[in-house]
């Protein structure tokens, strides 16, 4: 009988002989009945097990086996380490000389060992690729074990028969447990490990064969139960949380009188919305740690008590003691700096017109630079604040974006966040250190989830941090095709949808009561994605090109009222008919090719692949009740997908968008500078320069900035939209030490793409019109577009101020 994995400690172990040692033996003892508990019996050794070694022994030739995706110069080590069939679930051990093909209902083990990566680690694709190739070769699913750097992979690649042939499969979605820290392992991925094991799985699903043992490990490997669990924690968390905190510029019963509402429901709302703002800005903190971008010091709670902090004590104590732990220190002096003063400014001044840097306000500089927003404060709580200071900035970039804008205008004793030494008489801050670093307890939550049961009576919570170490990250969302067992951004939607659900007074009884319900599905919103945009470029294909022959001289109008040129404009029309008119339906599945996830891209002509991408680019897709940013996020994803096949070395890509910095500065040359539009050229150097920035990076930056926009009626859900937009650009940057700023590029400013307003209430315009009152409409829309262009990009706050107030 296989042994049962009894502990996280066994499994870490494990992982960690991976330091050392033989490779292939490493692994069949990780899986084997010592650990996870698999019979590993069923062994065979490959002689050659270098790439060629391989190709020779399968004969990759008859498999259409593509060397470039499957990354084989990186290729150290590859070996077949065993095979699990009915006969070993079912315990009946043989021996075997060479792959059993005809055990369709079987996994294979391989393990390759790559070339350590100059970047970071390998990519989620990358990896999957690498592993469709291998699977190509046999008829049953493959599990590969990879190491790379002082890191372990192990995906394996879901199948499904072929429907019109039953000895075929097709390969299906690739799922990781990706970069487990051969050194650290993640606690979240140990306990994965740890549900897979045999016994485990046997207790749970009680499998009595290949085929029972494969689906119930797709139910464990399924990311919607990892959500789930996390949901169930954070949202226990958050209403603990907001019972617990007291923010500045809470609701007076003036403002109850003044909007007929009960005062406990407003302070309440208001408590909520700066609970799920601070969140936003520390899961954003937490997914940008993934990239090494926040030290991880800042987490460490023994770190932060002997180097860090004075007294720090995050205890949760009743009675005589309860006053003393709602000491706010770690909110106020590590995250309230790090958001505010850290990640909100430049490590050194970038121009004469932004003269901000990194430091702690001074008490003899008070009346100065008391109301700066972007100066650290509380040094009075540090052991050494330049220690601290120099912590920041040897890792954590200035990325700008206005997520870590700090709310407070001190000028007018307005105070939102209260990132403030000393604030007005009656103002407070109140965010108890041990919501952060508490230790497990049971809290009665009853009232704030609507039930009355043992586990709302006596519902587990513990500090945030604690909470979040839990669980393993990762910054690239998933699709289809590649799911990584790791919390993406795409989960800040769904916890989110249900936590602005819960305040919201048309909402907050039924989204208590059922977790996960406020959230679109991600396989709807694929079908959405596909369906809307497949149309939309259908009908752009098929649309007919009218071209004009302008005679005499160049206007743009039928009637020029320019004063001196009183003449009717002549011209002839010409009609370029698409050669795709009567074959729509050849067109449409051509379309849904392109659209899919396999390798094929069947627009060959130049013409259409142009028309195509220009197509996209002219793309307007407004959510008019965004939320938390599902819809448009899938719609990038999507166009992203699209333009990588279509424009695979964003050639076509950068032209465009040059071109429209060419006409914008042209068409306004009398009143802006050549200085302006060789500084946009250089900007859209920079996005395509590969060297800096993944080729997807400017694909998302101008679709972001031309083609997608959000609209919903509560602030906090566009916030959100925006925090995993800015996830998705920063991905793609590499990180670069010995560059201003880490080469980090900073982020854009999404304030005018998404925004809080009651998409039901439309603009009032005249019923009808003069020409030329039409002319200075169109003149003053050119302005605002011009206008919210340089908002997008601009970087410091003086600018930022001059911009919204043209707005």
């Amino acid at each position: 009988m296989a042994k049962l994995a009894t502990n996280n400690k066994l499994v870490q172990e494990a992982i960690n002989k991976f330091t050392h040692g033989n490779l292939k033996d490493n692994s069949i003892n990780f899986f084997g009945e010592n650990v996870l508990g698999y019979n590993t019996q069923r062994q065979r050794t490959l002689n050659n097990k270098s790439f060629q070694g391989f190709k020779n022994e399968f004969d990759l030739e008859n498999y259409n086996f593509n060397e470039t995706k499957a990354l084989v110069h990186k290729w150290k080590e590859i070996d077949l380490l065993f095979q699990i069939t009915d006969d070993e679930i079912k315990n009946e051990i043989t021996q075997f000389a060479s792959v059993d093909n005809d055990l369709f209902d079987s996994y294979l083990f391989f393990s390759l060992e790559l070339e350590n990566s100059n970047e970071k680690n390998y990519t989620k694709t990358e990896i999957s690729d690498i592993t469709r190739e291998i699977n190509k070769i046999f008829p049953m699913p493959i599990m590969i074990f990879f190491k790379y750097n002082d890191f372990i992979t192990i995906d394996i690649t879901d199948r499904r028969r072929n429907k019109t042939d039953e000895d075929k499969h097709v390969l299906e979605k690739v799922t990781l447990i990706k970069d487990i820290n051969i050194n650290k392992p993640n606690r979240g991925q140990i306990e994965i490990l740890l549900d897979l094991s045999f016994n485990n799985l046997l207790n749970k699903y009680k499998f009595k064969n290949f085929e029972e043992l494969h689906q119930a490990w797709q139910k464990t490997l399924d990311t919607s139960e990892l959500n789930k669990k996390f949901y169930k924690e954070l949202s226990n968390w958050y209403f603990w949380a907001v019972k617990q905190v007291t923010f500045p510029n809470e609701p007076t019963l003036e403002h109850a009188f003044e909007q007929q509402l009960k005062i406990e429901d407003m302070i309440q709302e208001h408590k909520a919305k700066n609970v799920i703002r601070m969140l936003t800005r520390l899961l954003f903190v937490w997914f940008i740690k993934e990239k090494d971008l926040i030290p991880e010091q800042l987490f460490d709670l023994k770190i932060i008590q002997n180097d860090i902090l004075k007294e720090f004590s995050p205890i949760h104590q009743e009675g005589l003691f309860q006053e003393a732990n709602r000491e706010s220190i770690y909110y106020k002096a590590i995250l309230q700096n790090l958001f505010f003063a850290t990640l909100n400014c430049p490590i050194k001044a970038i121009d004469k017109n932004d003269n901000r840097v990194r430091a702690f306000r001074k008490n003899d500089h008070y009346g100065q630079q008391r109301d700066s927003n972007f100066l650290m404060r509380y040094e009075k709580y540090f052991q050494n604040p330049e220690k601290f200071l120099q912590m920041v900035n040897d890792v954590v970039p200035f990325l700008n974006g206005g997520l870590f804008e700090c709310l407070d205008d001190k000028a007018n004793k307005i105070y939102i966040d209260g990132f403030s030494d000393n604030m007005i008489k009656g103002e407070q801050l109140i965010f108890p250190d041990y919501l952060f670093f508490g230790i497990e307890e049971k809290v009665d939550l009853s009232t704030e989830y609507g039930i009355k049961n043992k586990g709302t009576q006596e519902a587990a919570v513990k500090g945030l941090i604690n909470i979040l170490k839990h669980y393993k990250f990762t910054v690239d969302e998933n699709t289809p095709l590649e799911e990584e067992i790791a919390l993406d951004p795409e989960l800040l939607g769904k916890v989110f949808e249900n936590l602005l659900a819960s305040y919201n007074p048309e909402t907050k009884t039924t989204a208590r009561k059922q977790t996960g319900s406020f959230y679109t599905p991600r396989e709807i919103v694929n079908y959405m994605v596909d369906e809307s945009l497949i149309a939309y470029l259908k009908e752009k294909i098929l649309e007919t090109e009218k071209v004009f022959l302008e005679v005499g001289n160049k206007q743009t109008q039928l009637i020029d009222i320019t004063e001196g040129k009183n003449k009717q404009l002549i011209f002839t029309e010409d009609l370029h008919k698409s050669r795709w008119i009567d074959k729509e339906e050849e067109l449409e599945n051509d379309l849904r090719v392109l659209f899919s996830y396999s390798d094929q891209q069947p627009f060959l002509v130049h013409e259409d692949i142009e028309k195509l991408v220009r197509a996209l680019d002219n793309c307007k897709i407004l959510d008019p009740a965004c939320g938390s940013g599902a819809f448009p996020m899938g719609i990038l994803q999507k166009m992203v997908h699209v333009l990588k096949k279509l424009d695979p070395q964003n050639e076509l890509w950068k032209k465009i968008q040059k071109e429209k910095i060419n006409k914008e500065t042209n068409e306004a040359f009398k009143i802006e500078n050549r200085e302006e539009r060789n500084d946009s050229l250089i900007e859209i150097s920079n996005a395509f320069d590969e060297r800096i920035n993944a080729p997807n990076y400017a694909r998302k930056l101008y679709l972001i900035e031309n083609c997608i926009y959000g609209v919903d009626i509560q602030p906090i859900a566009t916030q959100i939209s925006k925090l995993r937009f800015f996830i998705s650009l920063i991905i793609d940057q590499k990180m670069d030490k010995s560059q201003d700023n880490f080469g980090i590029r900073t982020l854009p400013n999404l304030e005018t793409k998404f925004v809080a307003a009651n998409s039901l209430i439309g603009i009032e315009k005249p019923k009808e019109m003069s020409i030329f009152e039409t002319s200075e409409i169109n003149k003053l829309e050119e302005d605002l577009k011009n206008n919210r262009h340089k908002i997008f990009s601009s970087k410091t706050p003086a600018k930022k101020k001059v911009l919204r107030e043209r707005d």
